[in-house]
């Protein structure tokens, strides 16, 4: 009587415990999916609110005023090692990542940018296996490629162009923060620092790596309008400081892979506020492409189906 009543006591709290896992780990999934949601946002913002010609400049003013405001937050600055780790991580996923996303924007047509973008997570799946050492999962690869092919579907058009400059600057940033979302992973933060101050570690690093270049060589706008202010603190407030926050906090509760796979909101995001924005069109072709997507993001996130053998005995 008392074995089964452990047993049963036993079983009963391990089923609790897996299901709050299975809760936090659906929550954490939800609220980091809000940074690739927001960062959908870029390419409207980019074309509708911001001076044109001058993707240094919007990349320094999403960085260094963010970053500044986080670190002020936090009230916690880097130790040891992490000041170099700063600055590669904010050179990777900022620094090198917004110009050159800035760039592609402005010479491709979105759809194509979006689609080298959704090629991420792919590329987040090759990596961790060769800096962090995991065994290549099949699975996440798998629902990886099926994702470009429904972004690709919902964003390409016939009449897409391939600038081979713009295609080499979307490939490049993809690259760069693909390596920066591995390193960030593999670089774990030293306990009781918070994920708002890895953020503004980061975008500061980033907005001082880009101060020249952006000031001196760039130049800024001759004129910026309030539309243009409002851009540049909408990408800066919510499209940097809340978005990284959330997004490093899911890179170090979730797999780096399928964390990589909520990417795909970003240019369905995208393709959304073209619609309702701009009064672009989508056809069947395109809600085909988000079904196939949006499928692609959520299978991602559950883990690899396992076949077991049946015991004919």
């Amino acid at each position: 009587m008392c074995w089964t009543h452990r047993w049963w006591a036993t079983d009963n709290g391990s089923m609790n415990t897996s299901s709050h896992g299975a809760r936090s780990s659906l929550l954490w999934t939800c609220l980091t999916a809000l940074a690739p949601a927001t960062w959908g946002t870029t390419y409207i913002v980019t074309t509708h609110l911001l001076p044109a010609g001058h993707p240094l400049f919007a990349a320094f003013m999403r960085t260094l005023p963010a970053g500044i405001i986080a670190v002020g937050l936090s009230r916690q600055l880097p130790r040891g090692s992490w000041w170099w780790k700063s600055f590669v991580l904010g050179g990777l996923n900022m620094a090198a990542f917004f110009p050159l996303l800035f760039l592609s924007a402005q010479r491709l047509p979105g759809g194509v940018a979006a689609t080298l973008g959704a090629v991420q997570p792919i590329i987040v799946a090759l990596l961790a296996v060769a800096v962090l050492h995991e065994q290549l999962s099949g699975w996440r690869l798998g629902w990886g490629v099926v994702g470009v092919v429904g972004v690709a579907l919902v964003v390409l058009g016939p009449s897409a162009a391939l600038d081979p400059v713009g295609v080499a600057a979307g490939l490049g940033g993809t690259g760069a923060m693909a390596t920066g979302v591995v390193l960030t992973k593999k670089w774990k933060l030293p306990q009781g620092v918070s994920p708002i101050a890895l953020a503004g570690w980061q975008l500061t690093a980033a907005g001082l790596l880009l101060a020249i270049p952006a000031l001196l060589v760039e130049g800024p706008p001759a004129v910026i309008s309030g539309r243009g202010w409002l851009g540049y603190a909408w990408l800066g407030l919510v499209g940097a400081l809340v978005s990284y926050s959330l997004w490093f906090t899911g890179i170090r509760r979730l797999p780096v892979t399928s964390t990589a796979l909520l990417g795909l909101l970003s240019p369905l995001v995208a393709a959304l506020l073209g619609v309702l924005i701009a009064h672009e069109h989508l056809g069947a072709e395109q809600y085909l492409g988000f079904a196939i997507a949006l499928t692609a993001m959520v299978c991602g996130q559950l883990p690899a189906p396992t076949h077991r053998r049946k015991d004919n005995s």
